[in-house]
């Protein structure tokens, strides 16, 4: 396949290749020099690359979390 560089530098992706991708309109993509060749990839979102989890469930609780000793609250129940 091919296509022809605009001249603001961008390409139209095949319908075929956008396809078989999963590319959609919007979708980040990233490129690669890899020797030669320009290696075009969907971009990786931060679900896919991990991390701590930091901040991915929002508490259903009001007001600001405070430090306890988890023991004494144990102790003093019934």
């Amino acid at each position: 396949m091919e296509t022809t560089l605009t001249s603001k530098g961008q390409v139209t992706i095949p319908r075929d290749v956008r396809q078989h991708f999963g590319l959609k309109q919007g979708m980040a993509v990233s490129f690669a020099i890899e020797g030669d060749h320009i290696a075009l990839r969907p971009a990786r979102s931060p679900r896919q690359e991990g991390g701590s989890g930091f901040g991915l469930i929002k508490s259903r609780r009001k007001g600001v979390p405070t430090d306890f000793d988890v023991a004494s609250v144990l102790t003093d129940a019934p």
